[in-house]
């Protein structure tokens, strides 16, 4: 077995770290109407072309993070730059849900259609787009198909062309597979992975999962729990493309091993809150 980088596969790209970020935080804090601090002092910059996981147990902020990158929703204090931050309109930030959110009455053609048509775009219009979308995700023999009719990992490919159908320049994901079956999750781990590497995009994925950070992850961003923060930010010095052989690879071990380490460690209660 052989996983030495080769021409596809380092990560992430030297050239695009050194260029500006796609995405900033500067020390973001979200407090709740109820007094909750959900995060404080957060901070990172994400690149082009990067896969970065927010990566933390529940309740840290990690998809309070994510929605307020997205745009959907506003921070009690610090600053967000994204693609969006000059035009509210910008299609450019795809979001996928932890549940497809589907329309049950729409079959898988209109609700992948949904955005382009809130843009404006006619079905008639947007039919080679949505098509090609469905065909990217492997659905496009699906597009008469309606919800009640799909498998959970089916669905779930609904919801990423519908996310990706607009060809964002970001895509978040807010654990997206952690609903499905191991093999299931597995299949869209690898076909995400595909896509990405095939497309460029840049990518922000919460998980709870070692091992899902791990496997798709050009680097990982470790959380505390709340209030929420960084504790951890590692690039992760491992090849692409990356497969089913790389699950057992010695490398793949001991990179989920540390970041389990690490995800352990901000479990522990603090001096202060040891007192």
């Amino acid at each position: 077995m052989d996983l030495a980088p080769s021409t596809a596969t380092l990560s992430p790209d030297p050239s695009v770290a050194e260029g500006p970020p796609l995405v900033s935080l500067r020390d973001v804090e979200k407090r709740y109407g109820n007094g909750t601090l959900a995060l404080t002092g957060m901070s990172m910059d994400i690149r082009q072309g990067e896969f970065v996981s927010l990566l933390g147990p529940s309740g840290c902020g990690k998809s309070t993070a994510l929605r307020l990158i997205a745009g959907l929703g506003k921070a009690s204090g610090g600053q967000i730059t994204t693609p969006r931050t000059a035009n509210r309109k910008d299609q450019s930030i795809g979001f996928v849900f932890q549940e497809p959110t589907l329309m049950p009455w729409a079959n898988v053609f209109d609700n992948v259609w949904l955005p382009l048509r809130l843009a404006g775009e006619s079905r008639n219009g947007a039919s080679a787009q949505v098509r090609e979308t469905l065909r990217m995700v492997g659905l496009e023999k699906f597009a008469k198909s309606y919800p009640r009719e799909l498998s959970g990992g089916m669905k779930m490919r609904v919801s990423i062309a519908r996310a990706l159908v607009t060809r964002p320049k970001l895509l978040l994901m807010d654990e997206p597979f952690a609903a499905l079956d191991e093999i299931t999750r597995q299949k869209l781990n690898d076909d995400i992975l595909r896509l990405w590497e095939k497309f460029g995009w840049t990518v922000i994925f919460v998980t709870h999962s070692v091992f899902e950070a791990t496997y798709l992850s050009s680097r990982v961003v470790v959380m505390a729990p709340r209030p929420g923060r960084v504790v951890s930010d590692q690039t992760l010095d491992l090849p692409y493309p990356r497969g089913e052989e790389f699950r057992t690879d010695p490398r793949f071990t001991a990179v989920a091993r540390e970041l389990s380490s690490a995800l352990h460690d901000t479990m522990q209660p603090q001096p202060e809150e040891a007192e």
